[in-house]
């Protein structure tokens, strides 16, 4: 493809996106949500967040007895191959090598979300707590502040 040939089908690609004026991609407006569904709300429930950390971890486990299970028989017939000087024995324990570091990364990954799963659920409660406690202590305050003890129109009497 020549130069002026590139140069000819990038302007006619400009001129297909409307002159070549940049345009953000979005999404419609969301309307706001005042019926009391809760539809865009973040719920965290502790039983959701512990079956997929129970998940993580049953993968993990499975991957600990099952997927490991070829590594040392690997790395034996790598050994015995490369002894007897064929050149596939040093292949294979690449391939075994590889292998056990994919193996380490995905455990390790579904250790990090069992963890974290753990961490925030308890980060929710904690949170959650918090917001009770304040929430019923500005209850309390308020009900302090009951202003229904007089007449409707009648002034306080240190009052304006």
């Amino acid at each position: 493809m020549a130069w002026d040939e590139w140069e000819q089908l990038k302007s006619e690609a400009v001129e297909r996106q409307g002159g070549g004026q940049m345009q953000l991609n979005q999404l419609d407006d969301v309307p706001a949500v005042t019926d009391g569904s809760g539809v865009g709300d973040l719920k965290v429930k502790h039983q959701d967040l512990a079956k997929i950390g129970d998940h993580a971890h049953t993968l993990y486990d499975r991957l600990w007895k099952e997927a490991r299970v070829a590594v040392p028989s690997s790395d034996k017939a790598a050994g015995d191959l490369s002894k007897q000087g064929f050149g596939i024995g040093a292949a294979l324990q690449h391939v075994s090598n590889r292998w056990e570091e994919q193996l380490k990364s995905l455990m390790d990954a579904c250790a990090h979300i069992n963890n974290h799963l753990a961490i925030t659920d308890k980060q929710h409660r904690t949170d959650d707590d918090y917001i009770a406690r304040n929430t019923s202590s500005i209850a309390v305050l308020d009900s302090g502040f009951d202003e229904n003890w007089a007449d409707s129109g009648t002034k306080s009497k240190g009052g304006s």
